[in-house]
């Protein structure tokens, strides 16, 4: 079973190093191995993009896919690197504060006024100048 995760994590390279070594994108893999043995039907992740580069975002992206996609398990990502929630969700829920303020498909959300006002902000003053 652990040598097939770290397949699938395409960590078997490194099967035999002590994870304390390990790059920091490698050890957010091997976190993801440690909870994917136990054959989750829920996978929480909390904040995985931090801390990672483009790069391995973009890796991270592709195995939180394939984990929903080929193992069978529903992933519940806290997330705030935006352009990951959208690449990976089918459904997105938008918290303000501890309120939730959206929810629906990403491309909804992303359109949702009160998202961008709250993620974006609103500069009052633009639309004095506009008039």
């Amino acid at each position: 079973r652990a040598a097939e995760l770290l397949g699938f994590l395409d960590l078997a390279a490194l099967a035999h190093h002590p994870a304390a070594g390990l790059p920091f994108g490698m050890l957010k893999r091997v976190e993801l191995a440690r909870a994917l043995a136990s054959s989750p039907r829920l996978l929480l992740v909390d904040e995985p993009a931090s801390g990672l580069n483009h790069e391995e975002v973009a890796t991270l992206a592709k195995l939180l896919r394939a984990i929903r996609d080929s193992r069978g398990a529903t992933v519940l990502l806290v997330e705030h690197h935006m352009g990951l929630v959208m690449q990976v969700s089918d459904k997105v829920v938008v918290l303000d504060f501890g309120r939730k303020i959206a929810e629906g498909s990403p491309a909804d959300v992303q359109r949702n006024p009160d998202v961008i006002r709250a993620y974006l902000g609103t500069d009052e003053r633009v639309g004095a100048e506009a008039r």
